[in-house]
């Protein structure tokens, strides 16, 4: 039987962009502001002082007008030079996606846990890096939104420490709703952006460095004009801070908002909200006699989850049911395509939300023909 497509707001419960709660959406749609004026440095100063902690970092992060992709890549580019070799932890398509970087910008990269199914083998990597003594970075992603793992970054970070490498995370789809302690964690770049966690529009991602991955930035060779962090520390160091070129005002006005909204919540608070939201998805789906996507992962992610569809109901005719009744869920990435879908929980996501997805789910299950 087919239904009728609701008209109201769908529910977002995607990896990102995820929802922008009212009061960032008024913040974004604030007149226009200069970006050399008082009041666009004291938005700035407020989203550089509140998004530290969000790292778990003392000094400042670092705004950078991109994508988390193209903080990434900026990030490669500041910290190494040509012929480089980095280790790419690639348990997940973006794991992977630091591996593909660092080679186009031609660095030497040994990939490692490359199972998508697996967590990465801490023993792995020690072999690995015992065979290679000259590895200058290591790279992986701490929440992988294409598998729905939580990798291990303190493990990690610490066997980098040991052998001197640099450790480069990939925060973005995690920062903001998993606890992160750039500091005490001993990593020496972690990447965010904006429409995740943040719960705010696409276009400014956020990176902190530290003092290892700046001293590193002084032998990179790599071309990074757009992507100088240097002079971005320098902007944004400045009594009345600001940035190297014109950012994206309105993106700045909102992840100020939203993390006024995430400090008066308390930051432990959306933690734990975003593992009761990641638990209750979890549960409701075995509930509906559904498995996980990747079953035998040791640590889960609290911001999405993946889910094996049923063998006699396509992925795609489960997105269109829900879609149809108004709630948004991912295609799953890779190999698990034909197979599963995900469902994103972060940011504004709360238990009320998640109870109308399962619900829908269950309504959709039930209702779309099974395949012989």
């Amino acid at each position: 039987m087919s239904r009728a497509r609701r008209v109201d707001a769908p529910l977002l419960m995607t990896p990102g962009p995820t929802r922008v709660p009212a009061r960032v959406l008024a913040a974004g749609a604030r007149p226009m502001i200069h970006h050399r004026s008082a009041a666009f440095s004291e938005e700035l100063a407020t989203l550089l002082d509140l998004v530290a902690p969000v790292f778990g970092a003392r000094e400042r992060v670092l705004p950078v007008h991109t994508t988390g992709r193209g903080a990434m890549e900026g990030a490669i580019c500041n910290l190494f030079a040509p012929g480089d070799e980095i280790v790419a932890c690639c348990n997940g398509k973006f794991g992977e996606l630091w591996a593909t970087l660092a080679e186009s910008c031609g660095l030497i990269v040994h990939r490692v846990a490359t199972d998508w199914a697996k967590d990465i083998a801490v023993a792995e990597l020690e072999a690995l890096l015992a065979r290679r003594p000259g590895v200058r970075g290591m790279t992986l992603t701490y929440s992988d939104t294409s598998t729905g793992v939580a990798n291990d970054v303190v493990s990690v970070a610490q066997l980098a420490r040991a052998h001197g490498a640099l450790v480069l995370v990939d925060g973005v789809s995690a920062i903001g709703g998993m606890p992160f302690a750039f500091d005490d964690w001993d990593v020496d770049v972690a990447v965010t952006a904006s429409q995740k966690c943040l719960m705010s529009s696409p276009g400014l991602a956020l990176v902190a460095m530290s003092p290892r991955a700046w001293a590193a930035s002084r032998r990179a060779t790599l071309p990074h004009n757009y992507w100088n962090f240097e002079e971005i520390r320098a902007a944004v160091s400045k009594a009345r801070p600001e940035t190297p070129g014109t950012p994206p005002v309105h993106v700045v006005l909102q992840v100020a908002e939203a993390l006024r909204m995430m400090h008066e919540e308390g930051l432990d608070a959306v933690f734990a909200r975003h593992e009761r939201v990641a638990a209750q998805v979890r549960h409701g789906a075995a509930a509906l006699g559904l498995t996980l996507q990747c079953p035998a992962l040791a640590r889960y992610s609290a911001t999405v989850t993946a889910i094996a569809a049923p063998a006699a109901i396509a992925p795609a005719a489960i997105r269109a049911g829900l879609d149809a009744e108004g709630v948004l869920i991912a295609a799953a990435l890779g190999r698990y395509e034909p197979g599963a879908f995900r469902i994103g929980h972060m940011g504004d996501i709360r238990l009320a939300d998640v109870d109308r997805a399962l619900t829908a789910l269950a309504g959709v299950l039930t209702a779309t023909p099974q395949t012989s």
